[in-house]
């Protein structure tokens, strides 16, 4: 997925805990093909090999799981959009070789294509279709989450009763410690990622991280970040780091990126307005904002 995972598990022995690690190392790499950008063959190229041609008919796991990212995008008014596919890397390509802005003219243009609406599902057929040519798809700001989720849950068909499952700062966390306490989690000082600014004690809860210190570029002495406004085709700026604690995984992770799209303000409204879900915003100048019901350590 490119990311690197690090998964824990509460074990008898380590045979044992081994084991448990390479159910979860195998059901990572299943969803990985199954919604990777990179293989000809996944459902998510096929889906977008014909866009503006046919319907495919995908697998019920992915049906459902397009059917509920859309149910975000309608929630987020469009912050979040599986369809972001369709900017491509002559936009924007957050490694050394960037040395210059996009004009906002030309990524305007190239956002007309990121339209959630124009995802077409139909149920009785469970077949997919990308209603405007050289629409994409992808699972970039959904399928880490997921990942660690399903992951977890195939663990906990094992009988493991405990254990951590972390995407690259997306992580879900089950059951507790072999000293009895919850996991402590530390969340990200953005200026200085390996050193948290904080800690929480979680368990059945997932946490997930949007920032830019993650991926970025510097142009002029500006840093960019990789989390880009579907509605403008420019980077957001402002808000170093999103964190959001939920009961899923996925949806932590589905929720980190578009409240930094939608703003301070926007975004704590609406993590206020949904059942046990918790965000912590740091903005540009290191100030901290939370919602409702967090106490910070």
């Amino acid at each position: 997925m490119g990311n690197q995972f690090t998964i824990t598990v509460v074990a008898e022995n380590e045979k044992e805990g081994n084991e448990s690690i390479c159910l979860a190392v195998a059901e990572i790499r299943r969803i990985e093909q199954l919604l990777t950008t990179y293989k000809n063959d996944s459902q998510t190229n096929l889906i977008n090999e014909n866009a503006g041609i046919r319907p495919v008919t995908v697998s019920l796991e992915v049906f459902n799981l397009i059917e509920r990212c859309i149910g975000i995008s309608k929630i987020t008014q469009g912050a979040f959009d599986i369809s972001y596919g369709s900017i491509d890397k002559s936009l924007w390509n957050f490694d050394k070789s960037m040395t210059k802005l996009p004009d906002a003219a030309t990524a305007l243009k190239m956002v007309h294509l990121i339209d959630y609406r124009n995802i077409i599902l139909d149920k009785e057929n469970t077949t997919v279709f990308l209603k405007e040519k050289g629409m994409r798809i992808g699972f970039g700001g959904i399928g880490k989450g997921y990942a660690a989720e399903m992951a977890k849950l195939v663990l906990l068909k094992h009988n493991v009763q405990s254990g951590i499952i972390n995407a690259s700062g997306d992580l879900s966390a089950w059951g507790f410690q072999p000293n009895g306490k919850k996991w402590t989690i530390g969340v990200a000082d953005p200026d200085a990622p390996a050193a948290p600014f904080s800690y929480m004690e979680v368990s059945d809860k997932a946490v997930a991280t949007s920032g830019n210190y993650e991926k970025f570029v510097t142009i002029k002495g500006t840093k960019y970040s990789h989390t880009i406004n579907p509605k403008t085709g420019l980077p957001i700026t402002g808000i170093k780091s999103v964190t959001v604690i939920a009961a899923n995984a996925e949806f932590a992770d589905a929720m980190a990126t578009p409240i930094a799209v939608m703003g301070i303000k926007a975004g704590l409204y609406l993590i206020d307005q949904i059942p046990d879900i918790y965000c912590i915003i740091i903005d540009d100048n290191n100030t901290i904002y939370t919602s409702k019901n967090i106490n910070l350590k």
